[in-house]
């Protein structure tokens, strides 16, 4: 491997540093080096590698300047400190509150969800499924799945029991109040709420919404 000078070498990250984000074909054009050479440097500086553009891009440390994602993009160029495409959707999947669906997902890191969550199905570290018809991505963690799975299904059940009508609501109530302790399962088979066509996520959101459903820990299949 070819030694270059300390003067060379301090001339280069000067350039780069300038330029903000570069190529591997930079970094060897202005050190007269080989591919080989331009790598090793690439590692001893501990840069960072682009998420999109094919890993075509490098970032010195110093540059990089992480929002509280721990994501930074320059140009047409996107970083992150949690390493490739993989690794940062395994961190923000498994540190978010209640799992994020690929819309989410891809307004985070800045990519259409069509041009990487096929590659997403199975991978290690989340695990997908769906919720109120839309697929949604948690923790393999099985502690940390439960608890974004329950906080995901508080939000929706929140969301659906305060757009239920006020009409709505007093049948799921009148028939709470006739019959203590009735599921939501029998609730849906009583008369008055066939015919008001409410279904059974409907009584299921008003009755966790408030506090009248009874808790049953949720687990994989």
């Amino acid at each position: 491997m070819a030694i270059i000078s300390s003067k060379k070498l301090d001339s280069a990250r000067s350039i780069i540093k300038k330029e903000k984000i570069f190529t591997i074909n930079k970094l060897v054009s202005i050190l007269e080096c080989s591919s080989r050479t331009a790598q090793a440097k690439l590692k001893l500086w501990k840069t960072y590698t682009s998420y999109n553009q094919n890993g075509k891009y490098y970032a010195l440390p110093e540059i990089a300047h992480f929002n509280d994602y721990g994501l930074w993009r320059f140009k047409k160029a996107a970083f992150s400190k949690h390493g490739n495409l993989r690794k940062t959707i395994v961190y923000l999947v498994s540190s978010s509150s209640n799992g994020l669906t690929g819309k989410q997902i891809g307004e985070i890191i800045g990519l259409s969800p069509q041009s990487f969550l096929h590659h997403f199905r199975k991978c290690p570290g989340i695990y997908r499924e769906k919720h109120d018809g839309v697929y949604v991505y948690f923790s393999e963690d099985t502690s940390v799945y439960e608890i974004q799975v329950q906080k995901r299904k508080s939000l929706i059940y929140r969301s659906t029991a305060i757009t239920l009508s006020d009409s709505k609501a007093v049948k799921i109530l009148v028939a709470i109040i006739q019959q203590h302790n009735i599921s939501a399962e029998n609730i849906l088979c009583q008369p008055e709420i066939k015919k008001s066509k409410l279904k059974l996520t409907h009584i299921q959101a008003f009755m966790e919404y408030h506090g009248l459903l009874k808790k049953i820990p949720d687990f994989r299949p």
